[in-house]
């Protein structure tokens, strides 16, 4: 395809140049495409490296200066003021005309990226918590919104790489950088990949990091040996459309700004499992509480809520989607507070948390609360189960139990970090409860919801970690019984209260001994929550084949969340005359338990039938 300013060329070279003549060539850049509508009041970019310098004046255009995203003119100087052509005034006037049939370079920005088109193909990762997940959903929604439409499966075919990061211990950053490597690869041999035909992108890939390690680490991955060219922290990803094109003109990108204000509530997350029933919604960001081994506070920033419509109207999206089952997320989730759309606030003096529970943050002001926003929905969307994580043990009041009792579509399963069985560790941690409380806490659960799940988090060898301190921690875990728990060796991370106080004195061979017999530990416990499963009817919601039988038999999930595998058979319908078929994905199913595994049950299909209809046949709500 000609250039634009081909006509002019052909002008220029067409006529005699006086030998006083010389060729100047201006070069000004594109203005950076407009910033979307932030929420807070600035953002900001550091240059790492200045921008190219401008080629010598001359008399000829090398083919690959139109390959640049610039605009052009071009000015013939003469040492005489007669108005030939050779003269600045006389080639200018003849130059307008000529360039009139073709786009105007100067006006028209769009004619020039037209030249060659940037690379817009997506292939993206993520590491991390369930909140990640979203995250990503969020920024494909929001390049989407930017143009780039199109996400590839394979990392060769994609000329923009988004990796969202993990930075709560040092294995998943490990993982990162590994990874890293391998794009890396893919960006500096990018012409012998094409050749070779390992790599169908049509321009050098664009390594973006994303995420919490992005946020703790800033500066040392952009200079991890020009590897990556966009570093976005978690409140940061409206900005990247303006991040990525900064990289066109050879700087790199930056923005980990933390944020008071964001939540994203305006934005709607492009699904990355589209055919899924169950879907993740993101209603608060941030953590206060301050765990002396946790980072989070440091790379998520403070607690901040979406109001509570913005929620509503997002799961309402979902039902009509398909979606039966939402997962709702934040790092502490549980302490969610909506004071957006509150005209009389409360003193934060009235938050109620969990008895024998403190916190070292205060609330100023309380808004609608976590059961509130759950009374809202389950109420609005009947025949949908609600989930949530990660919550934590001090935001459980009795109002928040109760609710969780008598809807039927909020799922009895509760995830309870306890991180350690000790006492003395957990005042180190900075947790704000003893072993006491919480085992006081877990026995009001059980006693308000006597069906519950319970789920936690576990860490081994923290600082200063005993083996009575480690025989703490065993000993709980075999009192409460979970149905499922993360176990994890302590890993030291910079920044946190344990860092600048404590040593990381437990050896890696210990806490990996000590990890060992706390798995082991958990799956003599648990094996008997599945057990006592066995001969009751539960209500699965089916995903989809089974991978270890996909011709024969469905998968799903209990209200309990324990994973129920049955035969794919015609089934009838619990309140239906219409015959009877196939489970299909989404589809409610009453499976009566057969047998049990140490992590999943297995059962016989009864019928297909709804959420509503099912807990009213069997307990008559």
């Amino acid at each position: 395809m000609a250039s634009p300013l081909s006509p002019l060329s052909a002008l220029w070279k067409s006529q005699p140049h006086h030998h006083s003549a010389t060729l100047r060539i201006n070069l000004r850049r594109l203005p950076p495409r407009p910033l979307a509508a932030m929420s807070r009041p600035c953002l900001r970019s550091p240059v790492s490296s200045p921008p190219p310098p401008l080629p010598p004046p001359s008399p000829l255009l090398p083919p690959c200066f139109f390959q640049c995203r610039t605009s052009v003119s071009i000015f013939a100087l003469a040492s005489n003021s007669s108005p030939s052509l050779s003269s600045r005034r006389g080639f200018v006037r003849h130059a307008a005309t000529a360039a009139a049939a073709t786009a105007d370079v100067q006006q028209d920005p769009v004619s020039t990226s037209q030249i060659i088109s940037r690379g817009r193909r997506i292939y993206h990762e993520t590491y991390g918590c369930q909140m990640n997940v979203n995250d990503m959903e969020i920024v494909l929604s929001i390049m989407k919104n930017a143009g780039y439409e199109e996400v590839v499966k394979e990392p060769e075919n994609a000329e923009i790489i988004f990796i969202n990061t993990c930075a709560i211990r040092d294995n998943a950053e490990q993982k990162v950088w590994q990874r890293l490597n391998y794009f890396w690869f893919l960006k500096r041999e990018w012409k012998s990949n094409v050749a070779v035909g390992r790599s169908q992108s049509t321009h050098p890939p664009k390594i973006a990091v994303l995420g919490c390690m992005a946020e703790r680490l800033k500066e040392k991955i952009l200079d991890a040996d020009k590897m990556v060219d966009v570093v976005c922290g978690p409140d940061a990803y409206r900005d990247l459309p303006r991040l990525l094109d900064e990289v066109d003109y050879g700087h790199k990108g930056i923005n980990t700004l933390l944020s008071l204000e964001e939540t994203y509530a305006d934005i709607s997350p492009v699904r990355i499992s589209s055919n899924s029933v169950t879907a993740f919604v993101s209603i608060m960001r941030g953590c206060n509480n301050m765990c002396s081994f946790c980072i989070v506070p440091f790379t998520r920033g403070r607690e901040r809520s979406r109001p509570v419509s913005s929620i509503v109207r997002e799961v309402g999206d979902l039902w009509k989607e398909g979606v039966k089952e939402v997962m709702l997320l934040g790092q502490n989730v549980n302490s969610y507070n909506d004071v957006c759309e509150l005209g009389d606030l409360e003193p934060g003096s009235n938050w109620r948390l969990s008895e024998g529970f403190s916190s070292m943050c205060k609330v100023k002001n309380m808004g609608l609360r976590f059961s509130d926003l759950l009374d809202r929905l389950s109420t609005e969307f009947p025949e949908m189960r609600f989930r949530f994580t990660s919550p934590h043990p001090k935001d459980f009041p009795d109002d928040l139990l109760f609710l969780m009792k008598e809807r039927y579509n909020i799922c009895k399963n509760i995830h309870l970090p306890a991180q350690t069985g000790s006492s003395t560790v957990l005042e180190r941690m900075h947790r704000g409860y003893t072993r006491e409380a919480y085992l006081d806490l877990v026995q009001k659960i059980r006693d308000i919801i006597p069906d519950v799940g319970l789920s936690s988090d576990f860490i081994c060898g923290f600082c200063g970690e005993t083996e009575d301190e480690h025989a703490d921690t065993l000993s709980l875990v075999k009192s409460v019984g979970y149905d499922m728990a993360y176990m994890f060796a302590y890993s030291m991370r910079e920044r946190t209260h344990a860092h600048r106080n404590y040593m990381d004195d437990v050896p890696d061979n210990v806490k990996q001994r000590r990890l060992t017999e706390l798995i082991d530990t958990f799956r003599e416990s648990t094996v008997q929550r599945y057990e006592s499963q066995v001969g009751t009817v539960q209500l699965v919601v089916v995903e989809g084949p089974n991978k270890r039988a996909p011709e024969s038999e469905l998968v799903g999930r209990s209200d309990r969340g324990h994973k129920v595998s049955f035969l794919n058979v015609p089934l009838p319908h619990s309140s239906e005359t219409d015959g009877k078929r196939n489970p299909e994905i989404g589809d409610y199913v009453e499976v009566c338990i057969l047998r049990s595994t140490k992590a999943s049950l297995f059962g016989e299909a009864l019928a297909r039938t709804s959420l509503s209809r099912f807990y009213q046949k069997q307990f008559g709500l």
